[in-house]
């Protein structure tokens, strides 16, 4: 099985060219990914998210994962404890490559190495098998359109594409707008659905991640 950050790289990547869409904060939401797929494991617990201005705590509570993505990201968390928003940052460091490396050696991604303006080293990661990605496409579909529950792996991924904006362009929504998308996908981050460990993990992986590319947003904005 696929690593939900997995399947979010996928959709954020374009078939033909292999560029990732939204760079400046991919990173960020394959952190938030990663984040909740250990929460939904149990590896680690999240507290309740009781304040809008204040990211909640993030601490282990459970063995490490046979991943070596999500161990390594066990021990980041591992090291002491911090807020879900600095975690999805640290955690989401150099994932498109790891990641991008994961899936073309599955044959599901090409690894293609080229140089902007003949200097700059650049990786791109064409699709070479897009039957994944297509179920996955498929059950989003039929969360956000088709109005299905999802399970504890999909709502953590619309909730993740929902905290940059990418969530209505994933899916063949027509005759529904954009709009209506968009809300279904924050009534599923919302996690009302979910257990309530599922539920925290959702909620803080999605605050997390917004504050995140908030926050980059800022930064980028006063330099």
């Amino acid at each position: 099985m696929t690593l939900i950050a997995e399947d979010l790289l996928l959709l954020l990547l374009d078939d033909e060219s292999g560029k990732v869409a939204g760079s400046d904060t991919a990173g960020l939401a394959l952190g938030g990914a990663v984040l909740a797929e250990l929460a939904i494991l149990g590896a680690v617990s999240v507290d309740e998210q009781t304040s809008r201005f204040r990211s909640p705590k993030v601490r282990v509570t459970g063995p490490a994962p046979e991943d070596r993505v999500l161990a390594d990201a066990l021990d980041v968390v591992a090291e002491k404890e911090r807020p879900a928003q600095s975690l999805v940052e640290r955690l989401g460091k150099g994932l498109v490559q790891t990641l991008g490396d994961r899936l073309a050696d599955r044959g599901i991604l090409e690894r293609r190495e080229s140089r902007m303006l003949g200097m700059l080293p650049r990786t791109r990661w064409p699709a070479v098998n897009s039957n994944h990605e297509a179920e996955v496409r498929r059950t989003l579909t039929s969360v956000l359109v088709q109005g299905t529950t999802p399970d504890p792996r999909t709502g953590a991924l619309v909730a993740v594409l929902a905290a940059v904006d990418r969530v209505h362009k994933v899916v063949d929504h027509d005759g529904m707008s954009r709009r209506e998308v968009k809300r279904r996908a924050a009534e599923i981050a919302e996690g009302a659905w979910a257990a309530s460990g599922v539920r925290s993990a959702i909620q803080a992986s999605h605050a997390a991640v917004t504050a995140a590319v908030a926050a980059a947003a800022a930064a980028g904005a006063a330099g």
